[in-house]
């Protein structure tokens, strides 16, 4: 149930009063608090977190609007940092940025959410069935899975020990239907472990040991996988100017990554693009599992209208959610849409705080503080020896897609793959509009050996042999604009034809189409596996003075372009290659 904090008699550690009022940073006197303690600030007592102690001051970021706010009123300090709630009911969820959930709020008061309203992250309404895994007598430490819980169809909520119990021998043990706040194991020293844990969203939760990213976060979109594969576990940025595709290729991402939970961070974004997720996700099917996609997906909505400095809570309480179900033993993939919002809030804050500024205004701490945040990812084996991932992709949105700006360069130099969005491309109706000669994958190598092992063994060659293509058009280009493609010898004019093919049939790729919207390594390795048997032959026929134009106007050719939107994928694709052969063959290329 929402309510007002100061209805519910809300207590403290001390309470000091506000010096001064500048737009979202508060400072108060009569404080004696740590770094990144929760204040409630004022009359209507709004959500503050302290970001800095200069003497007898204290400074505090506040969540909320200020607007009237004034010098005198109390500031009461809890002397607890920023926490979470972690248990069943988060996957489905919509939250702002420091959980509260929307609809509830929304139930309470409406479309316009008044300051200083409070709601607990999980509702205390709901009971949930929990089944034990463990024995009485049994001792168990912390991380060890006491007990699940069903969450939704297809995704099993393990309770666990929380990390910051010492852990001990079961001496209760309950079994049947409770509410999150309830206890289902009371430990021999005292401890009680309850259906739901808290924990502060600026520290990273512990695991046994971090693994190497050997296995790839399958997304179903052709030109990530095979050519900019991401690790589970691994780091991504989307950078791109407007209208490049930024929300539309996380969006896909989240639909399609083959990740069990997903956390989609709306981190400032215009309130449009978070309604269309918000009206979109519900409604789709989640194509590994046929069960309803939100049901293994949490939304933090934060979009650019609510006040500036939640952004930054949202990005850590969005890793907070992540690395639980991580804990759990599950891959997670986490959306950030946009880290540029979040580091514009960083400067805004900063500017009031009077520091020093960095490049372009931005804080000199720009780049400490968006590691702090991508060395989060990672794949590990969690305390209770599960193996858990959680994968982020953060979209970028340079002013003027000028990559060279701060927030890019700084996000460019941790994540380890890149994925640039060009406006070149969306002016050519080219999407994913993903530039291939300026992305990268770092993974590309340790990754390969699972994609011969799972996908076939001519994985790596064919793509080596792609981006060479690729690269080959590039460079042809360039004498093309000169003289024009009827002076290259025929062997290059084959080439750029293979490259159109490649660009047209392989890396295009429609988000709205039934079929072509997501596809499987497999068919993805069989689509490209067809262009090369079509380059082969056309060489082979160049070779005997075929004329390009002839090679370039084979029907099975234009069938080709067909095929990814086909139902039944295999059966035309193995109609048109038969029919490619017949061709070459009266060309005598066979």
């Amino acid at each position: 149930m929402a309510m007002r904090q100061r209805d519910k008699g809300a207590t403290g550690k001390e309470t000091g009063e506000i010096f001064r009022v500048a737009g979202p940073v508060v400072t108060a006197t009569g404080l004696r608090p740590r770094m990144y303690d929760v204040q409630f600030v004022g009359e209507e007592q709004l959500l503050g977190e302290v970001i800095q102690i200069v003497g007898e001051k204290t400074i505090i970021q506040v969540y909320e609007d200020t607007s009237g706010v004034k010098p005198g009123e109390a500031v009461l300090d809890t002397g607890a940092p920023l926490v979470v709630e972690l248990g069943p009911g988060l996957l489905g969820s919509i939250y702002d940025g420091v959980q509260r959930p929307l609809p509830v709020l929304q139930k309470a008061m409406g479309d316009f959410i008044l300051r200083g309203l409070k709601s607990p992250g999980l509702t205390r309404d709901k009971t949930w069935k929990f089944a034990p895994k463990v024995k009485q007598g049994q001792s168990v430490v912390p991380g060890d899975v006491v007990g699940t819980v069903q969450e939704a169809k297809n995704v099993e909520h393990r309770i666990m020990v929380p990390p910051n119990f010492r852990g001990g021998k079961v001496v209760q043990l309950k079994e049947g239907s409770f509410k999150v706040d309830e206890v289902v194991v009371q430990l021999d020293n005292g401890e009680q472990v309850k259906m739901h844990q808290t924990w502060p969203v600026r520290k990273a939760r512990p695991v046994k040991e971090r693994l190497m990213p050997t296995i790839p976060l399958v997304t179903g979109q052709r030109v990530l996988d095979f050519l900019f594969p991401i690790a589970k576990g691994g780091t991504a940025a989307i950078p791109g100017g407007f209208g490049t595709g930024k929300t539309v290729t996380e969006q896909q991402l989240s639909k399609w990554c083959d990740a069990q939970v997903v956390i989609y961070i709306g981190c400032g974004e215009r309130g449009n693009e978070m309604t269309e997720v918000l009206s979109t996700f519900p409604k789709l099917i989640d194509p590994y599992t046929g069960a309803p996609l939100m049901e293994r997906m949490s939304l933090i909505a934060n979009t650019s209208n609510m006040p500036v400095a939640a952004r930054e809570a949202s990005v850590y309480t969005g890793m907070t959610l992540a690395e639980y179900y991580r804990d759990m033993g599950y891959n997670v993939a986490l959306m950030a849409d946009s880290t540029s919002r979040w580091a514009e809030a960083m400067r805004e804050i900063s500017s009031r705080l009077e520091e020093m500024p960095g490049e372009e205004g931005f804080p000199a701490y720009l780049s400490a503080r968006l590691s702090e945040f991508y060395e989060r990812a990672g794949r590990a084996k969690t305390l209770s020896g599960l193996e858990g991932s959680v994968s982020v992709v953060g979209a970028v949105s340079p002013s003027g897609g000028d990559f060279s700006e701060p927030v890019t360069q700084g996000t460019l130099r941790i994540v380890k793959v890149f994925w640039a969005l060009d406006t070149a491309l969306r002016a050519r109706r080219h999407f994913p509009a993903i530039n291939w000669l300026q992305s990268y994958s770092l993974y590309t190598q340790i990754l390969e050996d699972w994609f011969r092992k799972n996908v076939n063994e001519e994985w790596p060659r064919l793509r080596s042999w792609t981006q060479r293509t690729l690269q080959e058009e590039a460079e042809l280009e360039e004498i093309v604009r000169l003289v024009g493609a009827d002076a290259l010898p025929p062997d290059q004019q084959l080439t750029l034809e293979v490259a159109r093919m490649i660009r047209e049939i392989f890396l295009q790729q429609n988000a709205y189409h039934a079929v072509d919207t997501f596809c499987p390594p497999e068919r993805q390795f069989k689509i490209i596996s067809a262009i090369k048997k079509y380059s082969d032959l056309g060489q082979k026929a160049v070779k005997l003075d075929v004329p390009t134009k002839d090679v370039a106007s084979l029907k099975s050719r234009e069938l080709l372009t067909r095929v990814k939107y086909e139902t039944e994928f295999d059966k035309e694709l193995a109609k048109t290659l038969a029919q490619m052969d017949e061709e070459f063959k009266k060309l005598g290329a066979a």
